[in-house]
């Protein structure tokens, strides 16, 4: 797969980019979903770090309230808040996107992290395969949603987070709620497929409507999380962590991916970026090419009307009238 390593202009001899590169994030707002723990906490913390406003989103309070201050003990005078956001209902994060359009603070970054992987099947709120409803559909319904806050000045950027597992994906049409045959790889694989379908669409009908926004698609490589492991039991979970151990590259370095991603000046909107190693598994940030089914037009607008028929989602008015 071809790779080419993000930092250099000339080449890849030159060191690779880090978080020493980032530049400054004062001024700006973020919304981080997912963030208490694994690659979203470490991305609220170095975007606060940076000097960014940071809005966290969990599911769970508690270990919402866990994340926030271990994040406060380590920078004391960052600006961050937590706010709870459940993911699998659809309804919730409908009042959600309300409450931030009534306060109407401009959103400079918003980075759809949160995700599930590999669970037993099981349902969403509104009725929708787990992972395919809190992986995509959720972050598809909440960024139209909350488009309106980016698109209130120039520079505002959305970064969705996919999987090298992408490549193994296949949208299950005919049987999207895995009701006839479910399987926990398989379907992961799909919505993580239907995440970069939807970042890409989601960049062509930003430039097409005008809008000072662009969507950047981002995967972390094979990065010991606890998103291995939290959501998946038995033998699955001992391989997990095996892998984990043996295989995985660190999080902190994982986590530069949707860094770069979410901060490079130089990002255009549909680049895709992933680690420069050995099947992407592990590495520094790199220019990317998504599963060749990941670009399909049709196969993308095919999931996008079926995503708001489900979400009861559209793009917004506002912007299609500028197509």
């Amino acid at each position: 797969m071809l790779a080419v390593n993000v930092a250099t202009t000339e080449g890849a001899r030159r060191a690779p980019w880090t978080l020493a590169r980032m530049p400054d994030q004062t001024g700006r707002f973020v919304f981080v979903t997912g963030a208490n723990s694994g690659l979203g906490f470490l991305t609220a913390r170095e975007l606060a770090r940076k000097g960014a406003a940071v809005l966290m989103t969990a599911r769970d309070e508690g270990r919402g309230q866990r994340a926030l201050a271990r994040l406060k003990a380590e920078l004391p005078d960052a600006a961050v808040e937590l706010r709870r956001l459940d993911l699998a209902d659809l309804d919730h994060v409908a009042a959600f996107a309300d409450a931030l359009k009534n306060e109407g603070r401009p959103i400079d970054l918003l980075i759809n992290n949160a995700g599930v992987m590999m669970p037993p099947r099981g349902l969403t709120r509104q009725g929708h395969e787990t992972q395919f409803g809190v992986n995509h559909l959720a972050h598809f319904a909440l960024t139209l949603r909350v488009l309106p806050l980016l698109s209130m000045h120039a520079g505002a950027r959305i970064v969705t987070v996919s999987s090298e597992l992408h490549r193994r994906g296949r949208m299950h049409f005919e049987d999207i709620t895995g009701e006839k045959s479910y399987g926990r790889l398989a379907f992961y694989a799909q919505s993580k497929l239907a995440n970069a379908l939807f970042a890409l669409e989601l960049d062509r009908r930003l430039k097409a409507a005008n809008l000072p926004v662009i969507s950047v698609l981002a995967h972390p490589g094979y990065s010991d999380t606890n998103l291995q492991t939290n959501a998946t039991s038995g033998v699955l979970r001992l391989f997990m962590r095996i892998g984990n151990r043996f295989l995985a590259q660190d999080a902190e370095q994982g986590v530069l991916n949707q860094l770069y991603a979410a901060t490079a000046k130089e990002l255009r909107g549909g680049e895709f970026i992933g680690p420069d190693g050995f099947r992407e598994m592990r590495g520094s940030p790199s220019l990317v090419h998504p599963l060749p089914a990941a670009t399909d037009t049709a196969l993308a607008a095919r999931l996008w009307k079926l995503s708001e028929d489900l979400t009861h989602t559209r793009f917004p008015v506002f912007a299609e009238r500028a197509i």
